[in-house]
This record gives C-alpha cells, sequence and structure tokens, in this order.
C-alpha cells in the first residue's frame, strides 16, 4: 500500500481551516476580554455563548473519535452487535437528566467549574483529591480519541499512526490555548458540520459495495458472521445494565458538559442546549451503526483486504476506517478521514480546557496561590493545557482498544464523582468527613474490583464472576454497586460525626474540619465561613425555580 497523496493533502487542508477558525476566535475572545475577567472568559466564554454555538459545540462534545469509532465495532463484533451500542441513548438520556435536575442548580451559582460546590461544600483540600478522578478521565479520553484517529490514519493514508497523533495533538493544543472556549466552540461548529456530511456521503457507497449483502436480511440471519443485531444473554444482563447506567449518570459530573451550560446567558438557554444536545449526539451515531452493520455483512475475500476478516486478526477498533477504505471510493474515504479527525479534534479541545480550567481555577488559584492574579492563572491553564496533551499523547501510544480505554477513563469519575456531586446539590447536611471516607472507601473498592484491560486481576470477586480466556470478568454491575455505596458512605458518615460531635460523644478539638459551630450546630467547611449547610439547603429548595 502506497502513501495516499491526496488524502494528506485533503488532510493537510482540514487541519489548516480548523486552525485558522480557532486563531480567529482567540482573537475575537481577545477582544471580548476587556468586558470582563480574562479566566471567566477563557473558561465559560463570559457567559454570553449564542445558543446555536453552544448547540453546536456541546453535541461535538460527545460525538468524539471514540464514539463513532466504537459505535461501528460494537454493532461488527459477533459477540456484541447493535444490542451493545449503549452511548447513543445513554448520553441522550444523560444529558436529558442534567438539563432536568443539574444545570438550574450549577447555572444560578454562577459557578465556573464543576469543582466549585465540592470546594465551597467539602473545603479546598478535598476538592483537590476529587479533583484527581476527574483529571484522569479528561487525560483517558482525550487519549482514547487521539489512539482511534492514529489508527484510521494507518489504514486510509499509510502513514505512521504516532504522526498522526502527534500533528493531531499539537494543533488541538494550539488553538486550545490560544482562544479557549471560543476556539474551541467556534472550531466545533466547522468539525460538526464536517462529521455529519462525510459520514452520510460514505454510507450509500459502502451500503451498494458489491461484496456487502442487504444489512436488512443480515440483521437477523447469518451470513458471514452472526446478525449484526446482536442479543444480551441473560448471564450478561447485569452487566449490560451497569454499563448503561454508567453511560447514563457516570455522563454528568464531568467538566466538559458544565462548561457548556455555564457558558450560555441563561439557566433556560442552559437546559435547552442540553436537551438538544442529547438529540444531537443520538443522531450523529446513526451513520456508524450503518457503517458497523456493512463490515459484519461483507465478505471480506471479495475485497483486497481478503481474509482472515478483520474481527479474526484482532482489527475491530479500526472497521469503521476499514469499510471507509475498502468498501467506499477513494476520493469518499478521504472525506470520511476528515470526519473522523473532525470527531477528534471537537472532543479532544473539550477534554483538554475541561482539565486546565479546574487546574488553574480550583487548584492553583483556589488552593496553591489564593492571591494569584488574573495573568498568573491564564498562564498556569496555559502551561497546564501543554503538559496535559503531551501525557494523553503519551498515552495514546499504548491504546489497543479504543472502546475499552473509552469506558475505563469514566469509571473512577461514575464511582466517585457523581455520588459528591449529587450530595453537594441535592443532600443537605453532608460534609468533609462523609465526602473523604466516600472518596477513600469508594476508590478502594474499585481497585479491588481488578480491571482486565490493565490485566489487573479482582481481589473482590463478586457474583458471576468468571474466567474467560485467561481474564477475570465480573458480570455483577460492580460499577453502579460501588457508586451506590460510595453515595450511602459520604451520607452516613457525615450524620454520624455530626451527631456525634453534636452530642459531645466526641471532644469539639477533635473536629479537624470545623463541621461543628460553637453552638453545636453544623457548620461547613473551615475555608468557608458561613454556614455551608445553610446554604445548601436553601439552595435545594428554591434553586429549581431560579434563574440567572
Amino acid at each position: 500500500m502506497a502513501l495516499n497523496i491526496p488524502g494528506l493533502i485533503a488532510l493537510i487542508v482540514f487541519y489548516a481551516i480548523t486552525l485558522a477558525i480557532g486563531i480567529w476566535a482567540s482573537w475575537k475572545s481577545k477582544k471580548d476580554q476587556q468586558k470582563g475577567k480574562p479566566s471567566e472568559m477563557v473558561i465559560v466564554g463570559g457567559r454570553n455563548m449564542n445558543f446555536f454555538i453552544g448547540l453546536f459545540t456541546a453535541t461535538a462534545t460527545w460525538v468524539g473519535g471514540a464514539y463513532i469509532n466504537g459505535a461501528a465495532e460494537t454493532v461488527y463484533l459477533p459477540t456484541r452487535g447493535l444490542m451493545w451500542v449503549q452511548a447513543p441513548i445513554g448520553f441522550t438520556l444523560s444529558l436529558t437528566i442534567g438539563g432536568l435536575f443539574f444545570v438550574n442548580p450549577m447555572r444560578s451559582k454562577n459557578y465556573l467549574t464543576m469543582m466549585d460546590p465540592l470546594q465551597e461544600t467539602y473545603g479546598n483540600m478535598i476538592g483537590s483529591l476529587l479533583f484527581i478522578p476527574s483529571l484522569i478521565g479528561d487525560i483517558f479520553w482525550f487519549a482514547a480519541i487521539l489512539a482511534s484517529l492514529g489508527a484510521t490514519m494507518k489504514v486510509i493514508l499509510d502513514i505512521r499512526g504516532y504522526l498522526a497523533i502527534i500533528i493531531s495533538a499539537c494543533t488541538v493544543i494550539l488553538y486550545t490555548l490560544l482562544g479557549g472556549l471560543y476556539s474551541v466552540a467556534y472550531t466545533d461548529v466547522i468539525q460538526l458540520i464536517f462529521i455529519t456530511l462525510s459520514l452520510w456521503i460514505c454510507v450509500p457507497f459502502a451500503l451498494l459495495n458489491t461484496a456487502t449483502k442487504s444489512i436488512y436480511y443480515t440483521a437477523a440471519q447469518e451470513f458471514y458472521q452472526a446478525p449484526w443485531i446482536g442479543k444480551v444473554q441473560p448471564e450478561h444482563l447485569a452487566r449490560w445494565l451497569d454499563d448503561f447506567l454508567y453511560l447514563v449518570l457516570g455522563s454528568i459530573p464531568w467538566q466538559t458538559y458544565f462548561q457548556r451550560v455555564l457558558s450560555a446567558t441563561s439557566a433556560r438557554q442552559a437546559r435547552l442546549i442540553s436537551y438538544f444536545s442529547g438529540l444531537g449526539s443520538f443522531a450523529m451515531a446513526i451513520p456508524s451503526v450503518l457503517i458497523g452493520a456493512v463490515a459484519a455483512s461483507t465478505d471480506w475475500n471479495q475485497t483486497s483486504y481478503g481474509l482472515p476478516t478483520p474481527e479474526e486478526r484482532g482489527e475491530s477498533a479500526m472497521i469503521l476506517p476499514l469499510v471507509l477504505h475498502y468498501l467506499c471510493p477513494t476520493y469518499i474515504s478521504i472525506g470520511g478521514l476528515g470526519a473522523i479527525a473532525a470527531a477528534v479534534m471537537s472532543s479532544a479541545d473539550s477534554a483538554l480546557l475541561s482539565a486546565s480550567s479546574m487546574f488553574a481555577h480550583n487548584i492553583y488559584r483556589k488552593t496553591l496561590r489564593k492571591k494569584a492574579t488574573e495573568r498568573e492563572v491564564l498562564w498556569v491553564m496555559r502551561a497546564s493545557m501543554v503538559m496535559f496533551g503531551t501525557v494523553a499523547a503519551g498515552l495514546a501510544f499504548y491504546s489497543h482498544s479504543v472502546y475499552d480505554l473509552w469506558f475505563l477513563g469514566g469509571e473512577l469519575v461514575y464511582a466517585l464523582l457523581f455520588p459528591q456531586l449529587c450530595c453537594v446539590l441535592f443532600i443537605p447536611n453532608t460534609n468533609t468527613y462523609g465526602s473523604a471516607a466516600g472518596f477513600f472507601f469508594g476508590l478502594l473498592l474499585r481497585l479491588l474490583a481488578g480491571e482486565p484491560s490493565l490485566n489487573i486481576p479482582p481481589i473482590i470477586q463478586y457474583p458471576g464472576c468468571s474466567l474467560v480466556d485467561g481474564v477475570y470478568v465480573q458480570l455483577f454491575p460492580f460499577k453502579t454497586f460501588t457508586m451506590l455505596l460510595t453515595l450511602g458512605t459520604i451520607v452516613a458518615v457525615s450524620y454520624l460525626a455530626a451527631f456525634l460531635f453534636k452530642r459531645n460523644l466526641l471532644p469539639h478539638r477533635w473536629d479537624v474540619c470545623s463541621v461543628i459551630k460553637e453552638n453545636g450546630a453544623v457548620n461547613g467547611p473551615t475555608s468557608c465561613p458561613p454556614c455551608q449547610i445553610e446554604k445548601i439547603s436553601e439552595f435545594t429548595s428554591s434553586g429549581a425555580a431560579r434563574e440567572s
């Protein structure tokens, strides 16, 4: 296979256009920075984001390279199929739930990041601790989508994957560093349009290829492999539900989501962006599902790819670029490559901005250097973008499965952050002791459950745990179980600590987190002198009716 020169030229043109838009948006943001705080402009766009721009960027955030590649891969796999493609419906429900319950409390308080209410309630030290799973999630997400792009370019352009990863990471870092949310949002618009047009243009050519049977017949009948509709075996139902709940609830506590809704001009507009972006992300999965169905309906021996099949060669993760390359004309596959590159950038820049925003605002300004100037915070944010982007690119070189890495990136966020966020927004009187206990207990449970993709055997073997091809597989819904135990631990320890100190069963001098006032009433953390519990109680009772 020779280097695809036309494809390489087309990709360079696309990258140049994206970078130019990012630079233009950065120029626009610098003009607007004169109207408010520069850091607020970079993180949430001055809370003045146009509705349609906000809708595009919120949708593009979820429609990343791992999303479109993962959907096609799952439909194609004989052991999975359409029944296991949970992300489209999961994300739609997640964004709907976020709009219904989480947008008003966050937007009405004018928070800058998802970590703000956590630090406000539990203090800066615990807030810094809770930043760790969020950082890991963003970096793993960035790495997963970079890896998907590297695999795609290797198939279609015949260039080394590491070159694609390095070039893409450098491009994303550059325009995100220059313009913050403005650059991310405006580049997301062109990227989402390109993804939509390119993938839908590819679908008819793949469906009508002579090597492909009608996907209508292969959905329920076995031709070249098992029917692509798939099925969920009874013994796998609990694991299926666990993964689904993980997608629905675990997709909420991400700064990439709250960055979009917090940038809206009002709480009402933020809710609408959340609802409609859920529908948009669902629609964007349709071409990937069709391409996965085409791959499962193809006699690969009739193509230049030949036998054995991609699944037998262990190349299922690259099934979307393989279909584009072997079942579509060259000029069409080049357009598909552009779609994947656009999808990668649209999510990579969001992950990068998310991690750097929280580090600069919540860790550096609120914890490490409380007297930091705006200029200082901006430079810390830029430096952290370079650092986090470099780490993610390095991890992308060692990624073997797009889908596994994508799931792995959010498990700690689901198990540890979702309960914490629910407690600070909806459950009054939780305190620093409960938060710390829930974090460490939940982390311990998750680590003891093992991780097959990292070859970590489970110490805790839940009911249904079995050895499959030398790897232990947990069929029990342990992710949701861990999340619920974390939530219960936060509430139980918070109320127990308050009870023991209030009843003088423990001396007040042991109350190192100062959750009890001198008169015995429950108090907030030492970093927030006013009574945070009274604030939260008032906030949860009336916040749903308020709009900024």
